[in-house]
């Protein structure tokens, strides 16, 4: 039998602590030894066979998640771990543009890294940083414990009007809207 030479695995569309539960739940299932599971990678205690992997990677397929085993689609996955890395980690300094915060972890031109992910993707980085940080805004709004002010201010908006505007243009809702929306759709424990 061959065996895959390597100790890492890279998986694209891991994108929270959830999909990171989910990975280890299919490794586990399938009897898969790993010492660690993060986002975008596993990190194996053994190599596994051409067939074990191609399993794995099948029960992977079932709930979004795909291997990664080319360059080209590691650099992709890499920017978009950092796009959010960029837009949720407050130690980040914001006064720093997205593509220096980019090309300083990545070490390629941005004009390169730029291409190469409108050709992956079908969308350039800036959109889907600003799809990405529109996410979180609504993620932050559901919550309900901070202002539109304090939300534009996180998520590095220049204004309320500028996350109203840009919030409208990616939905269609006003963030107001958005909030009033998802207010009506929750009961009541006491209302089901």
């Amino acid at each position: 039998m061959k065996e895959k030479k390597q100790n890492k695995l890279l998986i694209k569309n891991m994108v929270c602590q959830r999909c990171i539960l989910s990975v280890e739940t299919i490794l586990n299932n399938n009897k898969v030894i790993f010492s660690k599971v993060s986002l975008g990678e596993v990190e194996l205690n053994a190599t596994l066979t051409e067939i074990k992997l191609r399993e794995l990677e099948k029960e992977l397929k079932k709930v979004g998640f795909e291997l990664i085993e080319t360059r080209v689609t590691k650099i992709v996955e890499d920017i978009k771990k950092l796009v959010l890395e960029y837009i949720s980690d407050q130690s980040v300094d914001k006064k720093l543009k997205l593509s220096s915060f980019i090309t300083r972890k990545v070490h390629y031109d941005y004009s390169y890294l730029s291409d190469l992910f409108s050709s992956i993707e079908g969308i350039t980085i800036e959109q889907f940083f600003i799809v990405q940080r529109i996410e979180k805004v609504k993620e932050l709004l559901v919550y309900e414990e901070l202002s539109l002010t304090e939300i534009a201010y996180q998520t590095g908006f220049s204004s309320v009007h500028h996350l109203s505007a840009q919030f409208k243009k990616i939905t269609g809702l006003t963030p107001s809207h958005f909030k009033k929306i998802k207010a009506e759709k929750r009961k009541p424990i006491d209302k089901l």
